[in-house]
């Protein structure tokens, strides 16, 4: 409100669980209700994982999934509704560019993000009688946030002990602004990283023998620190 031209009616900031799937139909509402309408809708809600899948309890993988993924498509389901009427919208989801490649320590957060960009993938083939309404992919490498301090651990009860140094990580600023660039010019996906994260993912893309090679080698110097507690 300081330093742009809203008012405190552009504003409407609503709670929302989205593991509570019962109460996103009545969520979307209440913003339909204050706005009018919705333009666009950007599914950031996650958590991201660090331990070793034959420590890890299957309770774990399926909250990862009963968060990351099935809260996501249900939130955007209502919000969908609403767009088709209208015929117009972008819906901007923040996947990762562990949904398009494999790393050690999160192969449930991995498989939440891949479960993400096969949906929307094909949802946007769904859509091709909207040709207003966009489908974003948005793949972010490593960030400074506080996702490390919120991660899933082995157990749903065990939280992470350091999150370690995060200055090596994109500013968060700096991945906002992509993501808005992205956002305004209908990118189907970007991918948005530092160097070398970035070079991975296209060597992931375009050379995946080469790139399990390299995961290979990164991973075990990676789970190697991870059992050293670095």
């Amino acid at each position: 409100l300081e330093i742009s031209n809203l008012s405190e009616k552009d504003i409407f900031v609503l709670r929302l669980d989205l593991t509570d799937r019962s109460s996103h139909e009545a969520a979307t509402n209440a913003v339909l209700k204050h706005f009018g309408k919705i333009d666009v809708l950007i599914n950031n809600g996650g958590r991201s994982q660090r331990s070793l899948f034959v420590d890890t309890n299957l309770d774990v993988f399926s909250a990862i999934m009963e968060l990351n993924y099935l809260g996501t498509i249900s939130l955007t389901k209502h919000v969908l509704n609403h767009m088709i009427q209208r015929r117009k919208g972008k819906i901007v989801t923040v996947s990762s560019v562990m949904g398009i490649m494999g790393a050690p320590l999160a192969s449930g957060y991995c498989a939440s993000k891949h479960a993400l960009q096969g949906f929307f993938n094909s949802l946007r083939t769904e859509l091709t009688d909207y040709p207003e309404i966009s489908i974003i992919n948005i793949c972010p490498g490593p960030v400074q946030s506080k996702i490390i301090q919120n991660v899933f651990t082995e157990n749903l009860a065990k939280s992470i002990e350091s999150s370690g140094d995060q200055s090596h990580k994109m500013p968060t600023d700096r991945c906002v602004w992509l993501t808005l660039v992205s956002t305004a010019n209908d990118l189907k996906e970007a991918w948005i990283s530092d160097q070398p994260y970035l070079a991975v993912c296209y060597l992931w893309q375009y050379a995946p023998t080469w790139a399990w090679w390299l995961m290979n080698k990164m991973g075990k110097r990676r789970i190697q620190n991870f059992k050293s507690g670095v």
